[in-house]
């Protein structure tokens, strides 16, 4: 794996680049220009920046009403306070008239720790789920960010990217493809499978490396990108194995692994065991540092590991 780096200074730094080369790009934030790096943008393009202070229901519509004159408006903020908070001025504002507003939805999942439950984002994939028109991506660190905003530029209305707090190591390659609406295998295995999201992609890596070590070989997805689903490669996935495992920092009731569950469902897909390891579905997290809340709720390798031993010996 390569250095980390925080992905929200990418994030910045690429859409600068691509302002350059496209003067349809504006960027918004609500007061977290320094937080998720958009103060480059500000740097590079004052003119195409816009900081709409902690206001983000106006945020959001400020930004369709940008869409709607030719332009593609990025907006930043928090997972919580965009997923959650704004889900209303997404839906009717952005998914309704299916306006090309991008929107990047920082800290997602427990990752902002200390801040506690109005901070913490671990209900946003269900809910962009259920919103027709909204596409929805979790890159994992910086190569598949970069990759992301590059190729959804010209992608036909909202974009949700879902990001962590820029402290995750890096699992791609610069070299490594990476293809916005296709699932990424990350390693063949033959005695189970793991679908991975967002923060838990480098864990279920490292997992993988232990398991391998026990004399138990599985397999590692990284399913980035939820909708439009690879629906075709996720069935092919699922079609070899007996049990997969979907590992994400996001809620069991309506995340990754409903969406894998669905695709089980439709596809009429037999003698499948399906196992969640994420956040429970029924709390909210309690407060703390947001290592120790990952091994707490068993969101880290050591969690996968725990997991896959004791259900592969049932």
């Amino acid at each position: 794996m390569m250095a980390t780096q925080a992905k929200s200074f990418t994030s910045g730094k690429v859409l600068s680049d691509l302002a350059d080369e496209d003067e349809r790009i504006v960027v918004l934030t609500a007061d977290l220009g320094y937080s998720n790096r958009t103060i480059e943008f500000a740097e590079r393009h004052p003119d195409r920046f816009f900081n709409l202070g902690i206001a983000e229901h106006n945020m959001v519509t400020a930004a369709a009403g940008l869409a709607t004159i030719g332009f593609v408006p990025y907006v930043a903020t928090f997972a919580s306070f965009l997923g959650l908070l704004c889900c209303e001025q997404i839906r009717t504002d952005l998914a309704y008239p299916n306006l090309p507003v991008r929107m990047i939805a920082h800290h997602a999942g427990i990752s902002l720790g200390y801040y506690g439950t109005s901070h913490h984002a671990t209900e946003d994939i269900g809910i962009m789920r259920s919103i027709a028109n909204v596409k929805i991506v979790c890159p994992v660190d910086t190569v598949s960010l970069e990759q992301a905003l590059r190729q959804t530029v010209s992608v036909e209305g909202p974009v949700y990217f879902r990001v962590g707090r820029g402290r995750d190591p890096d699992v791609y390659q610069s070299s490594d493809e990476w293809k916005f609406g296709k699932i990424s295998r990350l390693k063949e295995g033959k005695d189970a499978l793991i679908i991975a999201n967002g923060h838990m992609v480098p864990e279920a890596c490292e997992a993988a490396k232990v398991l391998q070590s026990t004399g138990i070989d599985v397999a590692v997805v990284d399913l980035h990108t939820i909708e439009p689903l690879d629906k075709r490669g996720l069935r092919e996935l699922l079609s070899r194995v007996n049990t997969v495992f979907v590992a994400e920092e996001h809620n069991t009731r309506s995340g990754v692994a409903s969406t894998v569950a669905d695709t089980i469902v439709d596809e009429r897909l037999s003698n499948i065991r399906l196992v969640r390891i994420g956040f429970p579905s029924d709390e909210y997290s309690i407060i703390g540092a947001p290592y120790y809340l990952y091994k707490h709720y068993g969101l880290d390798s050591d969690g996968i590991v725990k997991v896959v031993t004791r259900e592969l010996k049932k």
